[in-house]
């Protein structure tokens, strides 16, 4: 049964607890990355035969299986995900950041290139679910941006083929090739190269343990989004919020895995039994009940505060990765939420509409880095190159100014630099 914490009655640190990995998979994935480096693509047809029960003979999935899997996905399917790419494609086309120019002194240019990486790569995961959402969230951004090419690896399943709703998420969003093999041998492709899997940029996307591991180890060899930690909601709901839509709004994140946090904060005690109670009820009829059940009986906790201010603060101390207002008005306490990766306004707007459809993407900050970090967006995918240009006239105004700075740093060179054109 989920714990029910008075706030001010137990202390902080019961109240602002975090889930924390209960395996070190360090040296493991530091194996299996050494491993790649040194053998490619046999060992990870070795990995896939030992760790998804796939016997491959190649890696890349054929434009003959994408074409397959789009025949065999039902065609309402098909339909929502291209709806769902449109919203996706909306919202983050306003990311786009344009490149400037500055050119109001005499002799002077100065700007800046926005420039997209060449290369993307995008790990979805296999495992328990199956997340075609998470295909268009990191691929259309990528695409968006304007990288060269997107790639994207997954794990297949013991027929070693990938999930067909998978292949058809990746024909919508436009994904230039796809390979089957996942886990940290993945990322170690990802970063590093092989016979068949191409290096890339930057790698983007969720995972299990070992693959945040591998995403931290590689890390500097090529650029990453996040280390993502498990999936959390918390739900700000005063007391005139349903217990019924609160609780499924709980499990819609306690689902996803063991140790998922599922947060209630409240200055409502009626609302915060009424929604233990629903818990309890609505737990055994998910189809994932028994993730569900240890999900809340682990890490789930409902937070009574006194006043509706004092449960904004705490929910901007936890910053979570998905943040429910349920209130009325929302918009009158935007402005008070300081820290969450995802924001869903009022009462009609459950978080599942954020995984899925809406258009913001999903891919967000978890265990607290909302407070510094920002979800996955075009951003992710471009760099910027800044240039500079003097005449000589220009450079004679200021040469003297530069050296002097220079000298105050003890670099004569620098400051030679500066001024030796103007002695011929």
């Amino acid at each position: 049964m989920i714990k029910i914490l008075k706030y001010g009655e137990v202390a902080n640190a019961d109240i602002f607890a975090r889930t924390e990995p209960t395996v070190n998979v360090e040296a493991t994935v530091s194996e299996i990355i050494a491993a790649v480096r040194a053998e490619g693509d046999a060992a990870l047809l070795a990995y896939t035969k030992r760790f998804d029960g796939a016997d491959l003979k190649s890696l890349t999935v054929s434009r003959a299986e994408i074409e397959e899997a789009m025949g065999l996905v039902e065609p309402r399917f098909i339909d929502i995900l291209r709806r769902a790419a449109a919203n996706i494609r909306k919202f983050h086309e306003k990311q786009v950041r344009n490149s400037f120019i500055i050119n109001d002194e005499n002799g002077i240019v100065i700007g800046q290139k926005v420039i997209p990486v060449d290369r993307a790569g995008l790990y979805v995961p296999g495992g328990t679910a199956a997340y075609p959402s998470t295909v268009l969230m990191d691929a259309i951004p990528a695409k968006i941006a304007g990288c060269r090419e997107v790639v994207m690896v997954t794990p297949p399943g013991k027929n070693g083929k990938v999930n067909p709703v998978i292949l058809a998420a990746a024909e919508i969003a436009g994904i230039d090739r796809i390979f089957k093999v996942g886990g940290a041998q993945a990322i170690a492709a990802l970063a590093y190269g092989t016979e068949s899997v191409p290096k890339v940029d930057k790698i983007v996307g969720p995972g299990n343990a070992f693959v945040a591991e591998a995403k931290r180890q590689v890390f500097g060899a090529v650029s990453i989004d996040m280390i993502a930690g498990p999936s959390e909601i918390l739900i700000v709901a005063d007391g005139k919020s349903n217990p019924r839509h609160v609780a499924a709004d709980l499990l819609s994140q306690a689902e996803h895995d063991r140790m998922a946090s599922a947060v209630l904060v409240t200055d409502s005690e009626e609302l915060a039994h009424a929604v233990s109670a629903e818990l309890e009820k609505q737990i055994p009829q998910l189809s994932r009940a028994e993730i569900a059940r240890e999900s809340i009986d682990r890490n789930g906790k409902i937070i009574v505060a006194p006043t509706l201010t004092a449960v904004i603060e705490i929910a901007n101390e936890i910053a979570p990765e998905h943040l429910e207002l349920c209130v009325d008005n929302p918009f009158d306490y935007l402005d008070s939420i300081r820290h969450a990766g995802s924001i869903f306004m009022g009462r009609n707007c459950p978080e599942a509409l954020g995984d899925y459809f809406a258009g913001p993407n999903h891919t967000l900050p978890t265990s607290g880095t909302a407070k510094f970090s920002s979800p996955l967006s075009v951003d992710d995918f471009v760099k910027k190159t800044q240039y500079t240009y003097y005449t000589k006239d220009a450079l004679s105004r200021v040469a003297k100014d530069v050296a002097f700075f220079a000298e105050k740093e003890g670099l004569t060179a620098h400051a030679k630099s500066a001024v030796v054109r103007l002695e011929d």
